[in-house]
């Protein structure tokens, strides 16, 4: 008994490198269950596993919620990626440019509905968006290095949202078999232990009735 809980522990605390667990894979369901009194503690230790109880109070599944969320993650790194790439291409130029070059003359977006033109003479210093309406100055070498870092590390998470959503996809499948196949060992066993009912051929009573 004490090597099955051991082998309990080590299903259940096996994560991916994002610290999402794996699903246990019932094989044997004797590895999980040893009479029926264990069925019912077992599936609850399942359906915790697949459930998230939310302030609401609405039960949803816990696996189905990271898959959510690691779908609007995915989205956001996808959507993300092509402007810093941009922005990136536009400093890569800009540091092309040497010093006594002539302007150039470009238009830049105000708004969603208004552009403006501009006259862009060389420079060693360009302001860049952070977020949250904050802009900062950098040295032109130092903001080609810092949107390097930060379309890597945008790619690197897609790459790991994308790694993530199929393996919450495969967990999804196994813990439904899983729980499947305990819900039909508990079944079976149910019936194997109502005691045989008599077969009767006929009617019951005297045969002269």
């Amino acid at each position: 008994m004490a090597d099955k809980k051991d082998i309990k522990k080590e299903v259940t605390a096996a994560t991916n490198p994002r610290g999402i667990p794996y699903a246990p894979f019932v094989d044997k369901v004797e590895d999980y269950v040893t009479s029926r009194a264990d069925v019912e503690s077992t599936l609850k230790k399942f359906q915790e596993m697949i459930s998230w109880e939310t302030r609401a109070h609405t039960r949803v599944r816990k696996y189905q919620f990271m898959e959510t969320n690691k779908q609007r993650a995915a989205v956001g790194h996808t959507e993300k990626i092509p402007d810093i790439q941009k922005t990136l291409d536009m400093v890569q130029f800009l540091k092309t440019r040497k010093p006594g070059s002539e302007p150039i003359e470009t238009t830049f977006e105000l708004n969603d509905t208004l552009l403006a033109k501009a006259n862009i003479p060389p420079t060693n210093e360009v302001y860049l968006w952070l977020g949250a309406n904050v802009m900062l100055s950098y040295p032109i070498n130092e903001a080609e290095e810092l949107l390097t870092t930060r379309l890597a590390t945008a790619k690197q998470n897609l790459k790991n949202c994308e790694e993530d959503l199929d393996f919450l996809r495969e967990q999804i499948t196994t813990m439904e078999v899983a729980t499947a196949r305990v819900y039909n060992w508990d079944v079976t066993m149910r019936r194997k232990e109502k005691p045989e009912e008599a077969i009767s051929g006929g009617k019951s009573g005297s045969p002269n009735g």
